[in-house]
């Protein structure tokens, strides 16, 4: 009987993104968490002699959020320059799991034309020890650049 060994689990903390911001590559160390999700958009469809009400995918949508350490101005930069001019900025975040003590191996996942939806300005707080701050982002672009194997250990 095969199962998953507990080694090949993907530890949160093994991998890396980086954004792609008007042309430069930035590392974003200071994520905390990140989850991005793409959802299926359908529509109900009602025909004749079949009583249940079915559906039909006819798009979707990427939306995702990360937690990030209150330690860099580049978002709110972004926002600030959007607010000033008008011009919004919108960028590329390249997503890498790769834990070295697992035999899956690495996954890249590329979300292209990521839009901040709100930006914390600014922030005090007596209570933290670390500050944070929850970024929601839309995104309408998405791929798979490297895929995880089969684990090694069955």
């Amino acid at each position: 009987m095969a199962f998953l060994h507990a080694g090949d689990t993907i530890s949160g903390q093994e991998g890396r993104a980086y954004a792609k911001i008007n042309g430069q590559n930035e590392e974003m160390f200071y994520i905390k968490t990140l989850e991005a999700s793409v959802e299926k958009t359908k529509a109900e469809i009602k025909t004749l002699g079949h009583r249940a009400l079915q559906h039909k995918a006819t798009g979707w949508s990427g939306t995702g959020s990360m937690t990030v350490y209150y330690v860099t101005s580049k978002f709110r930069q972004m926002m600030l320059d959007y607010v000033k001019t008008g011009i919004d900025t919108n960028f590329d975040v390249h997503i890498i799991n790769e834990d070295p003590t697992s035999t899956i191996g690495r996954q890249e996942v590329v979300l292209y034309n990521v839009n901040l939806n709100k930006v914390i300005i600014g922030k005090l707080d007596t209570e933290s020890e670390a500050l944070e701050e929850e970024l929601e982002f839309t995104f309408d672009g998405v791929d798979i650049a490297e895929s995880f194997k089969a684990p090694a250990r069955v």
